[in-house]
């Protein structure tokens, strides 16, 4: 069905920036929504952004706002996330997922189809 491989993490300095990208390949149709998630060991996994396929929608955790930006490249089926202005807080295993069936693009549980994740280390 859907596959969904990240690329684009590695290890930055606090202030820095990196551009994340998770490009889908399968069956995805009609106004599907591509969303990033971030998790640590131990922790609890935690909305990022999302988009809809249209980019009519969009969606942001309030500890990324005005730093991150989330777009869609609807020809590729390919997201990005802008990461600037990084903090160490923003370490995490940064996850790409997809659905076209979502009732909320900010819950887990809403998502079908997910990437195996990229690391995201921010040093001070």
């Amino acid at each position: 069905q859907v596959q969904l491989v990240e690329s684009g993490g590695g290890l930055v300095q606090a202030g820095g920036s990196l551009r994340l990208s998770c490009a889908a390949s399968g069956r995805l149709f009609g106004n599907y929504v591509m969303g990033w998630f971030r998790q640590l060991p131990g922790k609890e996994r935690e909305f990022v952004a999302a988009i809809t396929w249209s980019g009519g929608s969009i969606y942001y955790a309030d500890s990324v706002k005005g730093r991150f930006t989330i777009s869609i490249d609807n020809a590729k089926n390919t997201v990005h996330l802008q990461m600037n202005s990084l903090k160490p807080e923003d370490t995490a295993v940064y996850i790409c997922a997809a659905d076209n069936d979502l009732v909320k693009a900010t819950l887990t549980r809403d998502y079908n189809y997910w990437g195996q994740g990229t690391q995201v280390t921010v040093s001070s």
